[in-house]
């Protein structure tokens, strides 16, 4: 898929790896609605977008209110005449605690970012997109966690795995259209998530060794690439595509090996 002078919405677009993706879209020709809940996020992605902000529209919204995003396509098209793409970004983790621990305020707190977001994005977006005459797009970003169990992440790993179920389907369902769709797999990558989700997180116990961490930039530009090559799977980082290979072949000890990394972080 050629970005220059599509018309693309990204939710998570005022931090992180979404501000990354806006950022690199506009540098590619495309114009971009940059959707966040942080209203001084946006503005710093203004700032940081320079010389192409005439191609860049803002817009604050919660992903989780049905209303809010219903009203998006309209808002985005009457700004840019047009919209070809969706990808969907934002996110949040939960608290480092086992499931036991987790009380229903924090569980429905990410299934409704992460999973009903998404999927409220999803619905609102895709009729438009289905009348487009050329190419267009929906990427939504999973997680290594949506394919591999983390302890004190479980609810997370489950939307996200949720996440990947319905990319994948939706996939299949759109084959035959215009619509390519692209299921993206974030490794670790050094971004303010566990801050923008309100978690406090603990150092992991990495035995001396330094864990080198996926920079935004860098998963910006893989999701971006993957995209224009209208690529299924979107792995990110060497961490996501070693335990992806290794959780296929031997799925006990894979959860076996991220329990005992992760122990620290659930003492």
């Amino acid at each position: 898929m050629n970005f220059e002078n599509k018309v693309i919405a990204v939710t998570g677009g005022g931090n992180g790896i979404g501000r990354e993706v806006v950022l690199l879209l506009l540098k590619k020709g495309a114009k971009v609605a940059a959707l966040d809940i942080s209203e001084e996020g946006l503005n710093q992605t203004v700032l940081l977008a320079g010389e192409y902000t005439n191609n860049l529209s803002i817009h604050k919204v919660n992903i989780t209110s049905r209303e809010e995003v219903e009203a998006l396509p309209d808002k985005i098209i009457k700004e840019h005449k047009f919209l070809d793409g969706l990808i969907n970004v934002a996110g949040i983790i939960q608290p480092f605690i086992p499931t036991n621990s987790l009380n229903y305020e924090q569980i429905d707190r990410v299934m409704n970012v992460n999973f009903y977001g998404t999927l409220y994005m999803v619905k609102a977006f895709l009729p438009y997109l289905l009348k487009n005459k050329t190419t267009a797009c929906i990427a939504n970003v999973s997680s290594m966690g949506g394919f591999l169990p983390v302890p004190g992440q479980s609810i997370y790993g489950a939307s996200k795995a949720a996440v990947k179920l319905m990319t994948e389907a939706l996939y299949a369902e759109l084959k035959a259209t215009n619509v390519r769709v692209s299921i993206i797999f974030p490794g670790g990558v050094a971004t303010n998530i566990t801050q923008n989700s309100g978690v406090k997180m603990k150092q992991v116990d990495t035995g001396g060794k330094a864990y080198k961490m996926t920079t935004p930039q860098k998963a910006g530009e893989v999701i971006v690439k993957g995209i224009e090559k209208e690529k299924f799977r979107i792995i990110v980082g060497s961490d996501a595509r070693i335990m992806d290979i290794l959780y296929r072949l031997n799925p006990k000890f894979a959860v076996n090996m991220i329990t005992k990394k992760m122990a620290s972080l659930l003492k």
